[in-house]
Order: structure tokens, then C-alpha cells, then sequence
């Protein structure tokens, strides 16, 4: 996404003055501007850019037959923002330009009147795809397949075939797809083979390449990881039957992939990854809140074994001044560690085979580093304070919570998947936690001991 063109059209568009009336003839020209530029993508990042009345006047000001593609490309909340704020016959204007395809991507952003209306407008064939794909759920790949791809019986001539590609192709086609009197895929040809063959050929007696089948009722996620390690534009999705339904193409995949590791992301701090930039800000308030609350109670815990150290800490005050080293030194060994292993983990890498040699590959750096900082630290804490025993102490501790951090970035990801949590989401915040509080009991209890 090249944001270099994106921002100056959101920062001219802001700048106008308030005056409709002199800002109109402006905003007119930037958004035609914009809408030549600017992808279909770009546009709604745009758009998601202004609070709710402003971006109203710059939907009203694209091109009608680009709606569904800028639409689509938002984010739920902004969606609904939309919905929200147009009246009824600009939403069922808006609904009649969409095809099944573009039904299901908003499907559960529309009212059930809006629904029924949208389903309405599609015709006979398009209504039969938009209702095959609903018998899906949306983790499942028949959800989200494409329906346009290039299908042909295997006994038709080559010569009937080369004519209907003479169309328009569908994008991402490499192949085409043969299927028996009942749908069934029975095989694919290169469209470089179709070419070469003589125009009397049956295409079922074409040299064919190895079938990889993805199910429609699979997870859509592991699905778009077939896809982009397969080597091929597309892949064919069939049905418990094996009757082709469509196929699922290298830009699904990845968007598919992208979607994910957004809302992995925004999960990881509690942020709901379809969240408006200018979402209400009630509800932006309760998205938030469950994870703060979740963080607060850890942080009591983590304060509630400090206290048990009140009494040294009143005697010894610099105990207090560097806790928060100690704390952050795990907290950075264990993140780092934990960010490799989640990553292997959702690329299938991490497995029950090489956890251990994960492990200990990782203590290995951890009780390097650990050494290593714990000099430092204990150096500059012994310039600092003049104490031997205090620079001792705190790099003892730093060295038992670097350890720790990093058997706890490893076992805690693991741990979590094993549960059915997912990790990125839970990691962080159950490392931190142990972190920590083996950081503050280490160098607390050391220093009542020592000091």
C-alpha cells in the first residue's frame, strides 16, 4: 500500500475551509483526482480518514459504479457508518450494483431487510451462488470462494474452448477446468496446452498437471496458506461431492492472510481489528476495556508481591529506583522470544518434535545475555549507589529473569495453542506477568537477603 499517495489527499481535503460553498468545487476536483490515482483500496483507507458527516460528502462525490469496490474494502464499522447515514434508496442503489461475490463480503453488515432486498436484485444464477456459499460458515473456505473461473466440460473440442476464451479472462487464470456431465473436476489444462492443440482435440485427452483440491467446508485461513505456497494462481474448490465450485486465487490468499494478521494484532491489544477510526466512542470504550481490565488484574498481582518486600524496601530506597530495570529487562528477552515463537507456531514450524531443542537453543541465548547485562547492569548499579552487594544483587536477579523470560517466551505460546488459546492474543499478557513478578521477588528477595 503506498501511503506516499494516500496522505496528501486526505491532508488537502482536511485543510479546505468549512464553507460548503466555497470548498465544494475543491473537494470535487481532489475526489475526481483521487478516483484516477487511487485504488479501490486506498480510497476507503481514505475515507475512513474523516469523521462521519465529512466522509459522507466525499462518498457522495465517487464515481456510483466504484462503490461496491470501495465499500467493500472497509472495515465493518465503517461500513456500517455508511449504512448508517444513507438514506434508503441510496442503500438499495448502492445494494443493486453488488453480484453474489460482493453480497457475501457485506452480508453481515446489512439488515435483514436490506438482505432480502440485495438477494432480490441478483439474478437466477448469481442468486444460486449466493445461496450455496451461505451453507458455509465464515471460517470456512465456501464462504469467500470466487465463482468467475474458467470451466469447460472434458469433452468438449478444443477448438469450441479457444472461442470461449476469447472473452475477457477472469484474473489469476492459468488454467481451465474440466468437469464431468455431474460438475465433478476431473482435471485441468494450461491454457499454453489449449493453445498449442489442435482445434479437433478433446480437451479431457490434453496433457493435464497434478490436481491440488482445496474443500469448501476446510478453514479458509490454512486454505489461503495452500494457495500461496502452491505455486500456482489459483486453486480449485470442490465441494464433499467433488463438484467445482469456484477457486481460490493468489490475491484472496493473501488478503486472507493480511486479515488475519491484523486482527491477530489488534487482538493482542485489545482493539478489534474492524474498529472505525472514529468509531463511536462508547463503543470504542468497551472494545477496550475487557484487555485493560485483564492487565490491571495482573498488575495487582505483580504489586501484591512487591508488598510482601515492604519492609526491605523502606530500608533499602534504591531497591525501589531500579525495579523497573529488572522488570523491563525480562520483559524485552521474553517478548523477543515469544514474537519467534508465535510466528513459527502460526507457520506450522513449532511442533511437539522441536520444542525442546527450541528451548534450549533459546536458554542458551537467554543465560548469554543474561550474563552479559547482568555485568553491565551490575557495574553501572555499583558506580551509581556505591555498593558492591547492591550491583551484586540486581545482577543476579536480572540474570534469573532474562532465563526465565525466555522459558516462558517459549512454554507460554505452546502452552496457550495446546489450550485453544491463541497465543498472540494471551502470550503478552501472561509473559509480562511472569516476568514480572519472578523479576521483583528475585531482586527483592535477594536484596533482604544481601542488603
Amino acid at each position: 500500500m503506498n501511503t506516499e499517495q494516500l496522505t496528501p489527499y486526505i491532508e488537502r481535503l482536511l485543510s479546505l475551509p468549512s464553507e460548503q460553498a466555497l470548498a465544494a468545487p475543491v473537494r470535487e476536483r481532489l475526489m475526481q483526482e483521487a478516483q484516477e490515482e487511487l485504488s479501490a483500496e486506498q480510497l476507503a483507507l481514505m475515507l475512513e480518514a474523516f469523521p462521519a458527516e465529512p466522509r459522507m460528502l466525499l462518498w457522495q462525490l465517487i464515481k456510483h459504479d466504484e462503490w461496491p469496490a470501495v465499500f467493500i474494502c472497509m472495515r465493518e464499522d465503517s461500513r456500517r457508518v455508511i449504512l448508517d447515514h444513507l438514506g434508503d434508496a441510496d442503500c438499495k442503489e448502492l445494494l443493486m450494483l453488488f453480484d453474489a461475490e460482493s453480497l457475501l463480503e457485506v452480508s453481515d453488515d446489512l439488515s435483514a431487510e436490506l438482505l432480502v432486498f440485495a438477494q432480490s436484485k441478483l439474478d437466477d444464477k448469481q442468486q444460486k451462488l449466493f445461496e450455496k456459499a451461505q451453507l458455509y460458515s465464515d471460517e470456512q473456505l465456501g464462504h469467500w470462494i470466487r465463482f468467475d473461473c474458467l470451466r469447460v466440460s472434458a469433452r468438449a473440442r478444443v477448438g469450441r474452448v479457444r472461442r470461449l476464451l476469447d472473452r475477457p479472462l477472469p484474473s489469476y487464470s492459468s488454467v481451465v477446468y474440466l468437469t464431468n456431465a455431474q460438475g465433478v473436476l476431473v482435471g485441468e489444462v494450461k491454457l499454453q496446452d489449449l493453445y498449442r492443440a489442435e482445434a479437433d482435440v478433446v480437451v479431457g485427452e490434453l496433457p493435464q498437471q497434478e490436481l491440488i483440491l482445496l474443500n469448501a467446508s476446510g478453514d479458509v485461513f490454512t486454505a489461503a496458506e495452500r494457495v500461496i505456497h502452491s505455486e500456482q494462481m489459483a486453486l480449485p474448490v470442490i465441494d464433499s461431492n467433488g463438484a467445482l465450485l469456484g477457486c481460490f486465487d493468489l490475491a484472496l490468499a493473501y488478503q486472507t492472510r493480511q486479515e488475519e494478521q491484523d486482527a491477530k494484532s489488534a487482538k493482542s491489544a485489545g482493539l478489534s481489528d474492524e474498529e472505525d477510526l472514529f468509531a463511536p466512542v462508547l463503543r470504542s470504550s468497551k472494545n477496550r476495556a475487557v484487555w485493560l481490565g485483564i492487565n490491571l488484574l495482573t498488575a495487582f498481582l505483580a504489586s501484591w508481591f512487591i508488598g510482601l518486600f515492604e519492609a526491605t524496601l523502606q530500608e533499602v530506597v534504591a531497591l525501589a529506583v531500579l525495579m523497573p530495570v529488572v522488570a523491563s529487562m525480562g520483559g524485552i528477552s521474553g517478548s523477543q522470544t515469544l514474537t519467534v515463537i508465535v510466528r513459527g507456531l502460526a507457520m506450522g514450524q513449532v511442533t511437539d518434535s522441536n520444542r525442546n531443542a527450541l528451548l534450549q537453543k533459546e536458554l542458551r541465548v537467554g543465560a548469554l545475555n543474561g550474563v552479559l547485562w547482568a555485568i553491565v547492569i551490575g557495574i553501572i548499579t555499583y558506580v551509581w549507589f556505591g555498593s558492591w552487594l547492591l550491583g551484586v544483587t540486581i545482577a543476579i536477579a536480572i540474570n534469573i529473569n532474562i532465563v526465565t523470560a525466555v522459558i516462558s517466551g517459549v512454554l507460554v505460546p505452546y502452552i496457550l495453542k495446546k489450550l485453544n488459546f491463541d497465543p498472540a492474543l494471551a502470550g503478552a499478557v501472561v509473559l509480562t506477568t511472569v516476568t514480572d513478578i519472578v523479576g521483583f521477588v528475585a531482586f527483592l528477595g535477594l536484596g533482604s537477603l544481601l542488603l
